[in-house]
């Protein structure tokens, strides 16, 4: 029982009259059963007379009875106790009758007590319809498919938010564009698979197949709780069977998977919203050296407080670290240190924060076996936990070997999170996010925190809800659009406009496609949040475009493209990408008609944004300028786009960041 709540009324008069009689109270629970997931609702003093039972079932004609379940069907669980155990061996027991449809009738029993009772499947739940809170108790309706409405529940002590927000769980609600008060059901079942099967250097044959026999298992690598629609380890073979299937399958799977995916995918050239827009040249950018211990020292006063906090991001922003100040660095960067403490505030509150976790971490310590035993949860968490610590980064020297005191480190850190945030616990893919912010700090009790910081910009992404993942997708083929329109329309020719080869990308920012330093390098300019808001989605846009001359030249079709996105994971020059996705940052804001959704995605303010309706048509926008304070001159070595270094060049806002 996931759920349970007293106090939930059925008010059998249908507005007849106001008679306490004809209210009738009883309990609403949310049971978990095997693979699925039961709506169950029944009087107080109910118990387990299987002949109270009343199922909503329909056939073909959609049409739905309320029947009392014959007690002969159900007499082989007369014997059994009165549990939910029972109840389910009885429930599967239940024939249904045609009859035309009654939305409900009270069974009047030999006491003639009037009683209703039912139960319903997840899986036939079609639509809820809520009225708002504040006028009176609240109610909701159940809209089972083939129309079939459920009496209406009323919460008269309230808690029907907390209903919903149990079923959300499950399946995914989303409003209707119609009716503000009906909460439509998506049809993606949303059971998730926890399995971990590490398939990156696994040929996959027939991975349709597979996807659609399992589509839990058969995941995007290793990262089985939220990736579970998207691909495996994106190898696709040159098996026959592959080649034989229709790629347009594959999208239109991908399509259902990731419900609210709505990715542009336009059928009539000559109506693309954003591909108008010229963007000019993309100007010439340069990188500089790594952030050194002097400049950082400089930069902080007597009681050590930074000085001036947007200098040093834009230090950070144009040439990162150097390793040396990461540990330091980073806790303000991941918002554990605030910018403007002391030394001293800084030292209270570690001392603060190491309580803590240690009280946290206590928790789980003191969980005995047998009571683990009865906590399948944390059960599930400590086996997903020991699973993945012993297969990341295991080539790391800090990683490698047995009993290595990183990996325990590592084990226990994770174990703690689960105590932090026990509704979201642990997810497959978090050890990869740990594992580099343990390297640098050295120390569990700051990676713990610096890493829940992290946690917070990226709890989206491992939610059951996909939400973060699905607005990412979204934002990043909008910015696509405007960048290479031609581009997008090619990758749509193909059944891959929906993106979802960047899904691993986004999912754990790009940590299997660099190396282990160059993640600390990409990580750290991405934390100063320069040069705008969304910079990752930039650079999925900066290897996309450094990619598409070959994709396209070589007419890659749905596989290939897979297949080569896949293999440039530690092949990307991450200081070229850095370079790239900048100078797109600067074409968009220098862009004189910037579409309002391209400047909300990246937190452009301007006095005069076009509206995407309107692209192209308005000639007067003011320029959208480039924030001037992250281009000042630094006078310092800089590093080219195309990854030469002149010790003698000086980067400045005329030499090299602004526009031919």
């Amino acid at each position: 029982v996931v759920y349970e709540q007293e106090g939930v009324f059925i008010h059998s008069s249908c507005g007849k009259n106001d008679d306490q009689d004809n209210l009738i109270s009883g309990i609403l629970r949310v049971i978990e059963k095997d693979n699925e997931v039961i709506v169950d609702w029944r009087p107080l003093d109910d118990t387990l007379d299987t002949s109270n039972i009343l199922c909503a079932g329909k056939d073909s004609s959609s049409v739905v009875e309320w029947t009392q379940t014959p007690k002969d069907r159900c007499s082989r669980g007369a014997d059994r106790p009165s549990s939910y155990e029972a109840e389910w061996d009885m429930v599967t027991t239940v024939s249904f009758k045609k009859k035309p449809h009654s939305n409900g009738d009270a069974t009047t029993h030999a006491n003639g007590e009037s009683k209703w009772s039912f139960l319903f499947s997840l899986a036939d739940l079609k639509s809820i319809k809520q009225n708002k809170e504040g006028m009176g108790w609240s109610y909701l309706v159940f809209c089972l498919k083939d129309d079939v409405k459920l009496p209406a529940l009323h919460f008269h002590h309230g808690n029907s938010k907390l209903l919903i927000k149990c079923l959300e769980k499950h399946v995914v609600l989303t409003e209707s564009p119609q009716d503000k008060r009906i909460l439509l059901v998506n049809s993606q079942n949303k059971s998730l698979s926890q399995s971990f099967e590490n398939l990156f250097d696994e040929p996959s044959y027939g991975l349709l197949q597979k996807l659609k026999k399992d589509p839990y298992t058969v995941t995007m690598g290793r990262f089985s709780k939220v990736t579970n629609y998207i691909f495996d380890s994106f190898r696709l073979s040159d098996h026959p069977s592959n080649q034989r299937r229709p790629p347009s399958e594959m999208a239109d799977f991908l399509n259902d998977a990731i419900p609210g995916l709505k990715i542009n995918q336009q059928e009539e050239p000559g109506f693309e919203v954003i591909t108008r827009i010229d963007l000019g040249k993309q100007p010439e950018v340069t990188r500089r050296e790594p952030v050194s211990a002097e400049e950082w020292a400089k930069n902080m006063d007597s009681e050590g407080r930074i000085s001036n906090v947007d200098y040093i991001k834009q230090l950070i922003f144009k040439g990162g670290l150097c390793h040396t100040l990461r540990k330091e660095a980073w806790k303000f960067l991941l918002g554990y240190f605030p910018w403007n403490s002391t030394k001293e505030e800084r030292a209270n509150l570690q001392k603060r924060k190491t309580d803590e976790y240690f009280r946290m971490k206590l928790q789980w310590k003191s969980v005995s076996e047998e009571q683990e035993k009865r906590n399948s949860r944390l059960r599930d968490y400590r086996s997903l936990i020991e699973k993945d610590v012993n297969r990341t980064d295991r080539t790391n020297k800090f990683y490698e070997g047995e009993d290595n005191p990183g990996l325990i480190l590592l084990h226990d850190i994770l174990m703690t999170y689960c105590m932090y945030d026990f509704d979201l616990g642990y997810v497959q893919g978090m050890s990869d996010l740990l594992s580099p912010v343990l390297y640098v700090m050295e120390n569990e009790v700051d990676a713990f925190w610096c890493f829940v910081s992290y946690m917070d910009q990226m709890h989206q992404n491992f939610e059951e809800q996909m939400q973060g993942m699905k607005t990412q997708l979204i934002q990043l083929s909008t910015l696509l659009r405007l960048l290479d329109s031609g581009f997008c329309s090619y990758l749509e020719s193909q059944d891959s406009g929906y993106l979802y080869f960047c899904f691993r990308w986004l999912l754990i920012r790009f940590k299997r496609e660099f190396s282990f330093q160059d993640i600390l390098r990409l990580w750290e300019v991405m934390w100063t949040e320069l040069p705008c808001q969304n910079f990752h989605l930039l650079l999925c846009c900066a290897i996309l475009e450094s990619e598409k001359q070959q994709i396209m030249d070589k007419h890659y079709g749905f596989n290939e493209i897979l297949k080569h996105i896949n293999e440039l994971s530690m092949k990307i020059d991450v200081e070229y990408i850095l370079c790239k996705a900048e100078a797109i940052s600067m074409q968009m804001m220098n862009c004189k008609e910037l579409p309002q959704a391209v400047s909300e995605i990246l937190g452009i303010e301007s006095s005069s944004v076009t509206p995407d309706s309107d692209i192209g048509e308005d000639e007067s926008g003011a320029v959208l300028s480039c924030p001037t304070s992250l281009y000042q001159s630094v006078s310092t070595p800089v590093i080219a786009a195309n990854g030469t270094r002149d010790s003698t060049q000086q980067m400045s806002e005329t030499q090299s960041l602004t526009p031919a």
